[in-house]
């Protein structure tokens, strides 16, 4: 059977929230993360391996709250995301405070992967469906040779990816025939409220978004040539900030949905019924302690993963 990596993106600098790092909040019974119960979901679904992409000042934290106990059940890599990693020809601006985003987080794993890998987010859960249908998609259908990059990605139904604490930034999908992936549209401060959905782009000029819409939560199912299509991007990208621009990033739903506008990606969504949540706010953390519990009452999980 083909084999099959999970990349966890865990060097996000703007995790701190009231003084900690949310990627390390125990939310479980016996102190388990987030990242806890997508391993759990990943192995199970049948991944076989996993790589944390994570920054060398977290590194020891990292292994002491989960790196050193993933390894003892599963092989462990690590990749380290840095601001300062930029191609030959390129500095860092001086006011720049945050790593280059996801693009350069699943770019530090070049050299570490020959299978395909999904990506996900050290800080959201994303249910156990997701996981079994990407896995399923990318051993059975996934063409690692194809012309043109063979990608999935989880669908998720935007209503279920809210947080009752504020906004939040979804890629919304539009979605065509077969379930193929046609446009993926970064959309900020996305939240229910009494007169309906509100959204905006990146400019914060109102967008309309519907509850029943596909979104991508950074669920990406990619090839391992992948990695040098963003090798080639990054400098490219470099070269068209302007000057004094200290925040853009180089983000995969962007990058992918150029891909699909060029004709080199081709991005089945495979949809999932199953509710989102995840610690963007510190007070989701109680929402989430809360979620847990219920599946741990509903037989979902074990109380204790591990």
């Amino acid at each position: 059977m083909k084999k099959t990596a999970l990349v966890i993106m865990a060097a996000g600098i703007g995790s701190r929230f009231g003084g900690g790092i949310k990627q390390l909040e125990p939310v479980g019974p016996n102190g388990e993360i987030i990242m806890d119960y997508s391993i759990h979901d990943a192995l199970e679904a049948g991944f076989d391996r996993i790589i944390f992409v994570i920054r060398h000042d977290l590194e020891e934290d990292f292994k002491e709250v989960i790196g050193n106990r993933i390894e003892k059940i599963a092989p462990v890599t690590y990749a380290f995301q840095e601001l300062s990693d930029v191609p030959e020809g390129f500095s860092v601006p001086a006011d720049r405070k945050k790593p280059w985003g996801t693009g350069q987080a699943i770019l530090s794993i070049r050299g570490l992967v020959e299978e395909p890998f999904l990506v996900i987010n050290a800080d959201d859960y994303y249910g156990k469906e997701v996981f079994r249908k990407i896995h399923t998609y990318m051993v059975e259908q996934m063409d690692v040779n194809a012309p043109v990059y063979d990608i999935c990605m989880g669908g998720f139904i935007l209503a279920n990816t809210l947080s009752e604490n504020g906004g939040v930034t979804r890629g919304v999908c539009e979605v065509g025939e077969g379930e193929i992936l046609k446009r993926v549209t970064e959309t900020y401060n996305i939240q229910k409220t009494a007169d309906g959905m509100t959204a905006t782009d990146k400019e914060g000029s109102p967008v309309s978004v519907q509850e029943n819409q596909h979104v991508s939560m950074n669920m990406w199912g990619l090839t391992p040539g992948f990695v040098e299509e963003l090798e080639k991007g990054f400098p490219e990208f470099l070269a068209g900030l302007k000057e004094g621009d200290v925040k853009s990033e180089y983000l995969l739903p962007t990058i992918i949905d150029q891909m699909i506008h060029d004709g080199r990606a081709r991005v089945k969504l495979l949809e999932t019924h199953d509710r989102w949540f995840g610690v963007t706010y510190r007070e989701d953390k109680e929402s989430v302690t809360e979620s847990i519990r219920a599946l741990i009452r509903e037989g979902v999980y074990p109380e204790k993963l591990f």
